[in-house]
């Protein structure tokens, strides 16, 4: 079996805590790009964030409204502190501007560094780290690596989240 065919495909899957709701999904294809702008539509998705170095088009996705930001870090680590801070922004910014918008994010496999800002935004939210693993691990079996859940471990939270939606929401 090829490397290609033993790659398990993972459907998205939506986190809503708190007014937020996050959309965890793997890289989408060029060939695939429309089915993918439909699954964002289903989940009113607002922006996308890429958190890997590969690349797609983004025109069909900015056509229809979704804003696309390249947020890149090494596969395997923990966000830098800058990509924390831009992605607590978009965050606050997407549901300032619609508090039903939900906020997309990807990585390759949707296994990693995507799972690991989720569970930021979580542990932000008032999860503590292992809630926030848990949560995402119902829905993306298999995500977040030994190092990466070390880094939630240490992380302390610093209420960036705080002043966001007071609606609160179950997991979808």
């Amino acid at each position: 079996m090829s490397r290609k065919q033993s790659i398990i495909s993972y459907a998205p899957a939506e986190i809503s805590y708190k007014g937020y709701r996050f959309l965890i999904t793997m890289k989408p294809t060029n060939a695939g790009m429309l089915e993918y702008i439909q699954e964002l539509r289903n989940h009113h998705v607002k922006a996308v964030i890429k958190l890997c170095e590969e690349s797609y088009d983004t025109r069909k996705l900015n056509e229809n409204g979704i804003i696309v930001l390249d947020l890149a870090f090494p596969d395997g680590k923990p966000p830098p502190d800058a990509i924390i801070e831009e992605w607590f922004k978009v965050l606050k910014n997407t549901v300032e501007n619609d508090p039903n918008a939900c906020v997309a994010v990807h990585c390759i496999s949707g296994l990693g560094r995507a799972p690991v800002l989720v569970a930021l935004a979580l542990i932000e939210l008032g999860l503590k780290y292992e809630e926030a693993v848990e949560l995402i691990r119902e829905k993306r079996r298999g995500a977040i690596n030994t190092k990466q859940l070390e880094f939630l471990q240490k992380y302390k939270k610093r209420h960036r989240l705080i002043n966001g939606s007071k609606k609160t929401c179950n997991v979808l």
